[in-house]
């Protein structure tokens, strides 16, 4: 007999290749999205990324049911406090006998979910490791093991390394690790911004709008102007023009201060990245394609997937490496 499990799919975690729903099985589990007051609330949130999440996974939902997965989804309409409480009510209501999910980003509801959760639901929660990062929990405390500092240069090399970005024959392409010496021109309007184009809204991203323009009207973030895509196919359409027309100019101008644009020759990807939209891997691979194909200097490859492979990991490996008494130090002795 096959009982039925729960697959709890976070907001971040919009990817039908994450851990969580690689193990649902169509037709038997249930996998379950919800909008939660405290999830939206903990801090005070700009409403586009309110926005962007709630309708990325209002898409997703469709996404899942187009594979086959049964979606039950909980609006923020609903008013439901927890995500624990959108859990409690799904498993009663499907008669469930297990709840799996990938480990959120975040140690405040890791902890929850690893030390409370059993219990409260009186069912077994087992927590998958995100495997969309590319360096595992693991990796990254085999690296730091035994160093007196953790340079972001060093791990970046050996992801370098690991992965085979831009390596030719063992080496860095172009005979050096880091181009971040050529990527510091000053702007003074020496190249022509080009205009972006706008992702159009469907139905249920107006509606997402007006649901937190009532719901969350002091938080910050003018709703008049919300441009982000929401769906997998929209976020790619995004990074596929900005390889055509930005990434030549993206490192000689990434630390450029432009007042005739916000967001001058950027990707604007990171929030596409960071909920499971695009992988990040065959960002920093499509990246170096452009670069061998002449599109681009080995600098601007060099310095967009520095960010990724680099910034982006090492970060999250410092955070995870340290935690839970990262958040209480205080190196600069700030009051």
């Amino acid at each position: 007999m096959n009982e039925a499990k729960l697959i709890l799919v976070l907001g971040d975690q919009l990817s039908p290749d994450q851990a969580a729903i690689r193990s649902a099985r169509p037709g038997v589990d249930i996998i379950l999205l919800a909008e939660v007051d405290e999830e939206a609330t903990y801090v005070r949130h700009n409403r586009h990324k309110i926005v962007f999440l709630f309708s990325a996974m209002r898409h997703f939902r469709h996404e899942l049911e187009a594979l086959g997965h049964t979606v039950a989804y909980v609006g923020i309409d609903e008013g439901v406090d927890r995500l624990e409480t959108a859990v409690e009510r799904t498993l009663q209501t499907h008669a469930l006998t297990e709840v799996v999910v990938c480990e959120p980003g975040e140690y405040r509801l890791l902890d929850r979910i690893q030390t409370q959760w059993s219990e409260l639901l009186g069912v077994p929660v087992t927590v998958l490791e995100d495997d969309r990062f590319l360096a595992s929990h693991t990796d990254f405390a085999s690296w730091a093991k035994g160093k007196k500092q953790l340079r972001m240069e060093f791990f970046y090399r050996k992801m370098r390394e690991r992965y085979q970005l831009l390596m030719d024959d063992g080496q860095p392409a172009g005979g050096k690790w880091n181009y971040d010496a050529d990527n510091r021109a000053g702007w003074r309007n020496q190249r022509a911004i080009p205009e972006r184009p706008n992702v159009s809204m469907d139905a249920i991203t107006q509606h997402v709008i007006a649901q937190v323009a009532e719901r969350f009207p002091n938080n910050p973030g003018d709703l008049e102007q919300f441009r982000l895509a929401v769906t997998r196919t929209d976020a790619q359409q995004q990074f596929d023009w900005f390889i055509s027309h930005a990434l030549a100019d993206f490192g000689n101008f990434q630390d450029a201060l432009v007042e005739e644009s916000p967001w001058v020759f950027h990707g604007l990807v990171s929030m596409y990245i960071n909920c499971g939209l695009l992988d990040p891997l065959a960002v920093c691979q499509r990246v170096e394609i452009a670069w061998r194909e002449g599109a681009c200097s080995l600098s601007a490859a060099e310095g967009f997937i520095r960010q990724v492979l680099g910034w982006r990991e090492y970060i999250r490996g410092i955070y995870w490496y340290f935690m839970p008494d990262y958040k209480t130090r205080n190196t600069l002795n700030a009051s």
